[in-house]
């Protein structure tokens, strides 16, 4: 079967139902983790805020949201290298689920400074929210073009320093990839059948150069990086 990676797909996740719940969901949250952890995506997320707090004294406490937290990894993985690096880290979890906020938060019993919010990135409540630094790991690509364009201009006004997006290249190779990777980590059925729908509604360059045209950013990176991955590092001007 030939692949077709032209357009973003808009086919749903089952993960896009924010009432799911049970072990099946568990699972996968946690192998979509682990997954991301070893082909070096959590690194990719941290190299952004690196760059971004460079300019920022050690003593200055910096709030980072995540939306679309999942488990916490990103947050836990943060947290450790804030501890390592005496940085003063005041770390934020969203997601729309009230399970994997839960999941998330027991994950993170032993982290006094990150916390978890269970909401929807589209109300009042995170409308409402104001922070240094806002990620998006692996979370972009579930939106449709016109909600990335509202989420996106929300992210910039609300944040101080910056954004750091890590998100999937839409590719025929890494559905291809990710076929194998499904057969190795033996994922279950909706992690693979997620996984590759999330490669079809991933990005090309040219989507995010278009977004950020449409958005009026002057001041952003976009890098391709392993594993089939794009780095977005948009910086806010005199932070």
């Amino acid at each position: 079967m030939s692949i077709h990676t032209k357009y973003r797909s808009n086919e749903p996740e089952l993960m896009d139902d924010f009432a799911m719940q049970g072990e099946i969901l568990r699972e996968a949250l946690d192998k979509i983790a682990k997954i991301n952890q070893l082909l070096g995506g959590n690194q990719l997320t941290l190299n952004g805020v690196q760059k971004l707090i460079q300019k920022s004294p050690k003593a200055t406490p910096i709030t980072i949201v995540d939306v679309g937290c999942g488990n916490g990894d990103m947050l836990r993985r943060l947290a450790d290298y804030g501890l390592e690096n005496q940085l003063h880290f005041n770390l934020i979890g969203i997601d729309a689920n009230d399970f994997t906020i839960n999941h998330a938060q027991q994950l993170s019993e032993e982290y006094s400074n990150i916390r978890y919010r269970c909401e929807d990135i589209f109300d009042k409540a995170f409308a409402d929210l104001k922070y240094d630094i806002v990620l998006c790991t692996l979370t972009l690509h579930h939106f449709k073009e016109d909600e990335i364009l509202k989420l996106m201009t929300l992210l910039n006004t609300n944040s101080r320093i910056g954004i750091v997006i890590n998100d999937l290249h839409r590719s025929a190779l890494a559905y291809r990839l990710f076929q194998v990777l499904c057969f190795v980590f033996r994922l279950n059925s909706m992690s693979r059948a997620d996984g590759l729908v999330s490669i079809l509604r991933g990005f090309k360059k040219e989507d995010l150069v278009r977004f950020s045209k449409k958005l009026n950013l002057t001041h952003y990176k976009i890098q391709w990086k392993w594993a089939f991955r794009y780095q977005w590092i948009i910086e806010k001007v005199g932070s």
